[in-house]
């Protein structure tokens, strides 16, 4: 049997004449961070004294034995970034330019000193640029000729960060005869019975030329094997009454265990094991009259995707462990998600990410690694693109998780709209790798997924790459340019980017900016904004709603969070109630790699912004909302944006129902003035079918007077609210917020207390941040407006002794007064 052994232990990286502790995996910042060389880049404005790093040369050295009797000895490197050079006693026994590969060099017979010397990756950069010639980028860095997570160096949320090193395990395989060289388990359901097709490659030394060999499979009891003396095999086995998998929210999640053995005559010589779940997944993209689809189908029911993008949780992405891959993939089960789209500027992400996906039902949606940049396709990019490709589709397709593969970000429309066409006079830019070379790939190694030739796409060039209408739709002029109302001027097929910015929670900002007196535009608030004109547009998206809070940085960082939230709510309340014409958002973005103001729902320290719980309402499986515009529909509401812009020409109520259950419901509709009064009330009884959405006009004595600041409307059904004011905030006439607050500790739980607040006037957003009590404090409630008269129950954990003066410093509302 194969022996393998984890080269783990042992390296040191040189540095200056010096020989430094080094861990593998890692990379050269979090080294030269272990041995104190350099300070956390993260802090401050620390990142631009690092810049250094990524234009050196460094070499990690680790000493080797060669110990076993087996024939051949393969040094196996799963992850090497990027430029590399390996030298195995005394020889080079192989070089590398991709991060996003595995490596293998046969070392038979080889031990002593073992060296991987990274060159400087601008270095590689500049060298493949000399060879194909200059192509547009998004940012002034050279991401598109090296084959290297892209955000390393630097995007609009990120900071510039390249980074070298062994960055995912090293081991030494000893083997005789025959390995398995790889498995691709492909894996159906027909008829209530799951249906598995193995085929597998192999690689025979020379004394295992020509030799039978046996390969078996099992699942679940069920087994089949096959003997051969070539180089590849196919084994079928059946799984009757196969079980499911189903996306969270449809079903559960069974996964089953699949092992592929090799074997000859002697003995057994390699074994395979992977977790399998069965489920059919399909894209649909028929036209139709609103154009052209694009609804994912699973098991044969059709879905509106609540999704969010993805982005490596951390600029060193080393430090990712299956811990924290699993506390951030549980927050997105927790706001009601159910895809992650893995964005094309990142990388390829560990198993422990996919494995967290099945066991959770997220359905992942993965971005082949090219992102916002024209890339050659000649030699030697093309021929690494082919072999990355290979290698991931087959790493990854044993995931039941994983239900589309996309070509590209954004690369399509860029050729289109961002004059890169004119650039390129000609020269190649990376469509032959979204229309010609990665569907081949797909079509040949795992034709159980849908492939997509980029996002966004309308399918083909007969239409806009990124038309509304057709395909996949990135919406970025309403946080670019308009208020966010805008989002109701369409219904996109699937809108799969859009978002608003807002600083991170209060105890990121101290950790990140210690000292630092914090204005919107204070030097480390700045440099912690990497998007072009992000405050302007962050100022502007709140002037709109909000007098600007000159001189009050508590004021506008809640603000500007409660702006973040209401526009990602009113994009996808508009969308989720004009299903099935759109079938999905995906939220840009889920988390963040450092602490910075940025789109994300969750902060670079991994604190829950008030838009993750906001997450969490419009993506619940019911949904109550009131919408600008009369009638049921599908094309634009317009007029508004049901918060505080606008009137409109009446309003909509949607009664958004995507349960498996019927939703039988009476809405109470409270047309009511600010002092808390009621000017009008009735009740509409509603019945919505599962997985539909009923539209109603809201009758015209609730429509509050979009001409008095003194109004809004409110319904309420089941447990859930939607509220519309007529007018923007700054116009509306708010009481001088009043309520009472208890603190209640929980019994049996010494750092956990419920805070209570008891309003007695309308309460606008009121959020209470929990991280003011102390880093590790956080709060189980984002943002909630009360109306006078009522209660909210607040759960803090992590939280030290608090008196009812440190929640009021804590708690922040609505206040126009």
């Amino acid at each position: 049997m194969k022996d393998v052994t984890q080269l783990t232990d042992g390296w040191s990286l040189l540095h200056d004449g010096e020989s430094l502790p080094a861990a593998v995996p890692g990379c050269v910042h979090t080294d030269l961070l272990a041995a104190g060389l350099i300070e956390d880049p993260y802090i401050g404005e620390r990142e631009k004294e690092v810049a250094w790093i990524g234009r050196r040369d460094w070499t990690y050295r680790t000493e080797v034995a060669h110990d076993s009797a087996h024939e051949r000895a393969d040094l196996v490197f799963e992850g090497l970034d990027t430029a590399a050079t390996v030298t195995f006693a005394g020889r080079t026994v192989g070089t590398t330019r991709n991060m996003h590969r595995t490596h293998r060099f046969d070392v038979t017979g080889l031990a002593g000193e073992l060296d991987v010397r990274f060159g400087s990756a601008y270095d590689e950069a500049d060298r493949v640029r000399a060879l194909t010639g200059d192509r547009p980028n998004v940012y002034p860095e050279p991401s598109q000729y090296i084959r290297k997570m892209a955000c390393n160096f630097g995007w609009d949320w990120g900071p510039t960060l390249v980074t070298a090193g062994i960055w995912r395990p090293v081991r030494l395989e000893h083997w005789s005869t025959a390995r398995l060289a790889s498995v691709r388990p492909l894996v159906t359901v027909e008829d209530g019975t799951g249906r598995v097709e193995v085929r597998l490659t192999v690689e025979r030394t020379a004394r295992g030329a020509g030799r039978t060999l046996t390969a078996a499979v099992s699942v679940d009891g069920a087994g089949a094997e096959v003997s051969f003396e070539g180089d590849e095999a196919v084994l079928r086995l059946d799984v009757p009454g196969a079980r499911l998998w189903w996306p969270r929210g449809y079903g559960e999640q069974p996964l089953y265990d699949l092992g592929v053995t090799l074997r000859d005559a002697d003995g057994p010589l390699d074994s395979w094991h992977r977790r399998i779940g069965f489920r059919t997944v399909e894209l649909d993209r028929s036209a139709d009259e609103h154009g052209t689809g694009f609804t994912l189908v699973v098991n044969g029911e059709r879905l509106f995707a609540r999704g969010v993008n993805w982005i490596p949780d951390d600029a060193f992405v080393t430090r990712v462990t299956p811990e924290r891959y699993r506390t951030r993939l549980a927050q997105a089960a927790d706001a009601n998600i159910d895809l992650v789209r893995i964005w094309g500027g990142g990388i390829y992400e560990d198993d422990a990410f996919y494995d967290a996906c099945d066991e959770l039902g997220l359905l992942v949606w993965q971005d082949f690694l090219f992102a916002c940049s024209a890339y050659p396709e000649e030699q030697p990019l093309r021929g690494e693109i082919d072999a990355e490709a290979r290698d991931n589709v087959v790493r990854l397709m044993p995931h039941p998780s994983l239900v589309l593969w996309n070509g590209n970000n954004e690369n399509l429309w860029g050729f289109r709209d961002w004059d890169w066409e004119p650039a390129l006079a000609g020269d190649s830019w990376g469509e032959g790798y979204y229309l010609g070379l990665l569907p081949r790939i797909v079509a040949e190694l795992d034709p159980t997924r849908p492939y997509t030739a980029g996002s966004p796409w309308s399918g083909s060039w007969d239409h806009h790459p990124n038309d509304p209408a057709h395909g996949t739709h990135h919406s970025w002029e309403v946080w670019n340019r308009q208020d966010y109302a805008e989002y109701r001027a369409d219904v996109p097929r699937f809108v799969a980017e859009f978002g608003w910015q807002a600083p991170p929670a209060m105890a990121t900002l101290r950790r990140a900016l210690p000292g630092e007196t914090l204005a919107p535009d204070s030097p480390g608030m700045l440099h912690h904004q990497k998007a072009e004109d992000g405050n302007g547009k962050l100022n502007r998206g709140l002037a709109r709603h909000f007098p600007l809070p000159e001189g009050d940085f508590d004021r506008w960082h809640h603000l500007t969070q409660v702006v973040q939230a209401r526009a990602v709510a009113a994009g996808i309340e508009h969308w989720r109630s004009h299903w099935p014409v759109c079938a999905g958002t995906v939220v840009w973005q889920l988390n963040d790699c450092w602490p910075v103001s940025s789109w994300a729902a969750i902060d670079g320290d991994g604190r829950l912004k008030p838009l993750h719980h906001e997450l969490r309402r419009v993506y619940a499986d019911r949904l109550l909302t009131l919408l600008p515009g009369s009638g049921s529909g599908s094309g634009s509401d317009g007029g508004g944006d049901g918060d505080g812009s606008g009137t409109g020409a009446g309003l909509t109520l949607a009664v958004v129902n995507q349960s498996a259950t019927e939703w039988r419901t009476s809405v109470a509709l409270r047309r009511l003035e600010s002092g808390g009064g009621t000017l009008h009330r009735a009740v509409l009884d509603v019945t919505a079918a599962p997985r539909s959405v009923v539209r109603l006009p809201v009758p015209d004595g609730l429509v509050p007077d979009g001409a008095s600041a003194k109004e809004f409307l409110a319904a309420d059904a089941d447990g859930l609210r939607a509220l519309h004011f007529p007018v923007p905030d700054k116009d509306f006439a708010y009481p001088r917020p009043s309520y009472d607050v208890g603190v209640e500790p929980v019994p049996g739980q010494g750092d956990r207390v419920d805070v209570v607040v008891s309003a007695h006037t309308l309460l606008r957003d009121l959020l209470l941040q929990a991280d003011r009590f102390g880093p590790s404090a956080a709060a189980d409630t984002g943002l909630v407006t009360l109306l006078p008269g009522e209660q909210v129950r607040i759960r803090v954990t992590g939280c030290p002794p608090v008196t009812e003066a440190d929640v009021r410093a804590a708690l922040f509302c609505v206040d126009t007064a």
